[in-house]
């Protein structure tokens, strides 16, 4: 039985997406996992789909000739290795992984990831501890977002309270000791999700170009009963924003519009109307 499926979206990063996969086919091999890679390169203009074609033909490509952005392209992916009802289930792996092109896997990381919901059957998805390329880390696990975050990012009175737990984070000792800790959702750049929990709430909304679209799935299988958890003894390096940085003015109004959308959809009647409105202008 296949027991792990990677999933990488990519757009004009070749040379971040060589280090990652060269660090993801080292993983697999050290875990003695069975295994697929796919890559879904979303139209890149700087040579990735040839890339991958010449220096990685054990990993399956899927070339789009449009930018079709990251949750679509997830998706793709997510059907192409047999779920969201795709009739493949004799090929469908334990897990997926999605995977940011832009991260790095440590040694031991896919081992401690798929041993941690080996031992937790309730766990749905889970994520590692973030790095960034400088070793420091990254914050990569959230509780879901509510009226106390959108307020601190969006009103600089209240900027003393950012990266607290009003804000959403967990304590930065958490990350740095082994023992997994229970989360919302985490940071979408490499999060690990279990087949039978993607089956049970669908694939990603596609109604999210990018950005909350991991919150968005986290609170799906959180009101299925699937739990979420951080992993900190396996960890990722995340070089961040690698892509969503070569059209930072369009990825800022993606970002608003994605946060709209979930609280339009997760949110009640009332904290929807009060976070639209802190949001207006956004």
């Amino acid at each position: 039985m296949l027991d792990l499926a990677v999933v990488i979206v990519s757009w004009n990063v070749r040379d971040l997406l060589r280090a990652c996969l060269r660090s993801c086919l080292d993983g697999l091999h050290e875990s003695g996992l069975q295994g697929r890679i796919v890559v879904v390169d979303s139209a890149s203009s700087d040579g990735t789909a040839a890339m991958v074609s010449t220096e990685f033909g054990q990993v399956e490509l899927i070339a789009s000739e449009d930018n079709i952005g990251f949750v679509k392209g997830n998706n793709l992916a997510l059907r192409r290795v047999g779920l969201g009802g795709q009739d493949t289930a004799a090929e469908r792996p334990r897990y997926v992984w999605l995977l940011n092109p832009d991260t790095r896997v440590h040694p031991g990381a896919i081992n401690g990831l798929v041993d941690f919901m080996d031992a937790t059957p309730r766990c749905g998805l889970c994520g590692p501890k973030l790095e960034k390329p400088d070793s420091s880390l990254q914050m990569g696990a959230f509780g879901f977002p509510g009226l106390a975050q959108l307020l601190i990012e969006t009103q600089p009175r209240l900027a003393r309270f950012r990266d607290s737990r009003v804000d959403g984070r967990y304590p930065r000792a958490w990350f740095d000791r082994p023992t997994p800790f229970r989360i919302g959702s985490p940071l979408g750049a490499a999060m690990l999700a279990r087949a039978e929990a993607v089956e049970q709430v669908g694939l990603l909304d596609e109604g999210f170009e990018m950005y909350c679209e991991e919150i968005d799935w986290a609170m799906r299988m959180r009101r299925a009963g699937w739990e979420r958890w951080c992993v900190p003894s396996a960890v990722v390096t995340h070089y961040g924003g690698a892509s969503s940085g070569q059209a930072s003015a369009r990825t800022e109004a993606i970002k608003w519009r994605s946060r709209r959308r979930y609280y339009a959809k997760h949110y009640g009647a009332i904290r929807r109307a009060i976070a639209l409105r802190i949001a207006r202008g956004r």
